[in-house]
């Protein structure tokens, strides 16, 4: 019977073989894109992002250029977000990731779902330890 199941499992990925194969690469790609990213990504933060939300610099130049900047900003953002979720099961900084990729998208309710989640101590620490790796102030959620 132990045989019979061994078999029937080098069939099985024998013949998901290139599948297994694409999962595999796309995760060693986000993986190592997360781990030369996250601590440039979450230097970036402003220290008072979370107190004062501040007008984008680009309203006021050009307007397609604000558009071509906010797609490409989101389609990077959610691809994270998408990245994050997987390496929760993948290797890989999920709950990093999720939160840089959410931080840089746009959508309804988005200061206060990323003040609920970097409220929660554990991922605060963290954050603020990758600043201080970049020597840069930790953020500051007190109003």
């Amino acid at each position: 019977m132990e045989i019979t199941l061994l078999n029937s499992l080098l069939e099985m990925f024998e013949a998901y073989r290139s599948l297994i194969i694409w999962f595999g690469s796309i995760s060693l790609f986000i993986f190592l894109f997360s781990l030369l990213t996250i601590k440039w990504l979450v230097a970036l933060i402003p220290e008072d992002y979370f107190i004062n939300r501040k007008a984008s610099k680009m309203r006021s130049s050009n307007p397609a250029l604000l558009y071509i900047v906010l797609i490409i900003k989101n389609v990077v953002g959610y691809s994270l977000v998408l990245g994050g979720i997987m390496m929760l099961v993948l290797p890989g900084q999920g709950v990093f990731t999720i939160i840089i990729g959410l931080m840089l998208s746009n959508y309804p309710g988005k200061y206060s779902i990323e003040r609920k989640v970097i409220a929660i101590p554990s991922i605060l620490k963290s954050i603020n330890w990758l600043r201080q790796k970049s020597n840069k102030p930790p953020l500051n959620l007190s109003r």
